[in-house]
């Protein structure tokens, strides 16, 4: 462990292997408070590489409580830590996929950086988590959404969230979300905060052995594509990777600013996403989930182009995604009615 310490101090990189090793230890509890606190530290303002990213992912899932779903899967998940106050778009776009019969193994956690998780709008809108197998599997099967809660399936983390907590800055971790799926979905579509973090993201994905990433950042800083101007993509295909920009006049949506999908809570969120689905919602709230499911129906092979995705996610908008919902709320309905019995 000194040895990691002095290395870092002296402004030297890990190996993939070592940060495996590091990370490992310190999910098992191997390492004060202290210790761990500096190592984030040093890392986070050293700067952190793709070989550290990827080593600190592959430690973390041989730690979880990893399932295996048979057949394709797609995950849409964001860093999070933009600032910019969104409808959790990632999510939404993850049941409107679903209605699409596209299979979500969705990976999120309550709101920490954000004023709404993942897991805070699911609850709401009477979607549940998943906690094993056999329930992960079934829901892919009846609904083509499962819905996996970061701390069930990474119940080691304990050991760092009190670490995270005292540090109150961006460390390794807020990278490793959409890098530690338990489910293992080799397709995904990233939202990250910033160029630099996305360009780090893109390498260390070539090193986890996924069939196709999109890594996307918004020129506004939004974890998501965005419909304010162009955002910048990194397409990954196994360990191949091309970087290009798009717009959201190049798929057919008009350029808006994103005033209409600023949400103060978790309750807000749940609101904007049902209207969006009723299509009640403004035109730049609807386009910007049109966006982002669009670019996730490319990613899992389900559309031949961005656009095509776009055309083919309007579509399922109104009846299609809202008779969806409801038939999840009814299956978590009658699974509650099924335990009570």
């Amino acid at each position: 462990m000194k040895r990691t310490i002095d290395q870092l101090m002296e402004h030297q990189t890990l190996t993939e292997k070592e940060a495996k090793q590091f990370v490992e230890e310190m999910m098992t509890g191997k390492h004060n408070h202290e210790t761990m606190a500096a190592v984030l530290a040093i890392m986070q303002f050293r700067g952190i590489t793709a070989e550290e990213l990827a080593g600190f992912a592959k430690g973390m899932q041989t730690k979880a409580k990893n399932i295996s779903i048979p057949g394709k899967l797609l995950d849409t998940c964001g860093t999070g830590g933009d600032s910019s106050g969104s409808y959790n778009v990632s999510t939404a776009s993850a049941i409107l996929l679903s209605s699409m019969g596209v299979n979500i193994a969705k990976h999120g956690n309550r709101s920490i950086s954000s004023k709404t998780g993942s897991a805070d709008v699911l609850e709401i809108l009477g979607i549940p988590f998943h906690q094993s197998e056999e329930e992960a599997i079934t829901a892919i099967s009846k609904n083509h959404l499962s819905f996996f809660f970061a701390p069930d399936y990474h119940a080691a983390m304990k050991y760092v969230g009190p670490v995270r907590a005292a540090l109150k800055i961006k460390t390794i971790f807020n990278l490793l979300g959409p890098l530690t799926n338990p489910a293992g979905a080799s397709y995904r579509i990233i939202g990250v905060y910033g160029e630099k973090e996305a360009d780090i993201m893109a390498e260390a994905v070539k090193r986890l052995n996924l069939n196709k990433v999109l890594i996307v950042t918004g020129h506004d800083g939004l974890d998501e594509l965005t419909i304010t101007g162009p955002s910048r993509v990194i397409e990954v295909t196994g360990d191949v990777s091309k970087s290009y920009t798009i717009t959201p006049e190049e798929v057919g949506l008009k350029r808006g600013p994103i005033d209409s999908a600023v949400v103060t809570s978790a309750q807000e969120s749940a609101n904007l996403i049902k209207s969006i689905f009723n299509q009640t919602a403004s035109e730049e709230a609807t386009g910007l989930l049109l966006l982002n499911a669009g670019a996730a129906l490319y990613t899992a092979g389900e559309a031949t182009s961005i656009a095509e995705g776009v055309k083919l996610a309007k579509q399922a908008l109104g009846d299609q995604v809202l008779k969806h919902l409801e038939q999840i709320q009814q299956s978590q309905t009658g699974d509650q009615m099924e335990e009570q019995a």
